[in-house]
């Protein structure tokens, strides 16, 4: 008797021990689906964010940064343009060195030609989009004896473009030679790097006269033009043509960024600037 009392007495504490561990795991598996579904959706993923290496003639800079390219990221929030400025020549030795840039900008034909022959970009991808002219320029509020490009000798101090490199001073190297007083002048030349370069040193007045673009003089409140190159003095135009690079890593991105330059907005915002627009959608 005393046996049997004991064993009902036994399964009832197993069952209440069974019912307990029944009710936990009940519980924690319901918290557990709970929690699953009221887990946050992933928020769906921003666009990628791309960034167009620009390689941009100095004389572009200025136009580029002020506005054309805040006009561009205001439409393209996704494409940030990451602008490279120098000498045409000095950034076509930087596109064959390697530098991975997407777009090209050149003050001159030559360097665009160059990178073409070299199969850094394609010759159907070339547009001829910009136009400008040199301009001899001395310091604002300074005197001095030269009154045109044939006078130039007359100043103690000439800035240039470095001919090697920069087509500013390719080009005033041209003209000058045609004048005849290119050989005369060489022990007062200071070449510059760039444009940039040239034209502030004549607006510090570290020298007495300088060729730029015309520009860049009117970019300076600290320069006073003297005089426009003539026409006849140079064998072609001043033409600045802009292409895609051939192995761009966004060359959808890439290509409309051209297209933009080639826009009516960007036209407005070029012929603000100085330049003379040859091409435009």
């Amino acid at each position: 008797m005393n046996y049997m009392i004991h064993l009902n007495h036994l399964k009832m504490k197993l069952g209440a021990a069974l019912f307990a561990v029944l009710f936990v795991l009940s519980t924690v598996g319901a918290f557990a689906g709970g929690s699953r579904a009221a887990a946050p959706r992933a928020a769906e993923s921003a666009p990628a964010q791309v960034t167009l290496t620009v390689a941009a003639a100095a004389s572009l800079e200025n136009v580029f940064t002020k506005q054309l390219i805040p006009a561009w990221e205001k439409d393209h929030p996704a494409v940030h343009i990451e602008g490279v400025y120098d000498s045409s020549g000095r950034l076509q030795i930087q596109i064959e060195n390697g530098l991975a840039a997407d777009v090209f900008f050149s003050a001159a034909v030559r360097q665009m030609d160059a990178l073409v022959s070299g199969g850094f970009i394609d010759r159907s991808a070339v547009v001829p989009l910009l136009e400008n002219r040199l301009v001899l320029i001395k310091p604002r509020d300074k005197t001095t004896a030269v009154s045109s490009f044939e006078t130039i000798g007359r100043a103690a101090v000439i800035a240039l473009g470095d001919p090697r490199a920069v087509p500013a001073g390719q080009y005033a190297e041209e003209a000058l030679r045609k004048l005849g007083v290119w050989d005369g002048i060489q022990a007062k030349l200071s070449l510059g790097s760039n444009v940039t370069e040239v034209l502030n040193w004549v607006a510090a007045g570290n020298a007495e006269a300088g060729v730029v673009y015309a520009t860049d003089a009117a970019s300076s409140s600290n320069v006073e033009v003297i005089t426009a190159l003539p026409d006849g003095l140079l064998s072609a135009p001043v033409i600045y043509p802009a292409a895609r690079l051939a192995k761009s890593a966004n060359a959808g991105a890439a290509d409309d960024f051209v297209r933009f330059l080639r826009s009516a907005p960007a036209r407005r915002m070029f012929e603000d600037a100085g330049f003379a627009v040859r091409a435009a959608e």
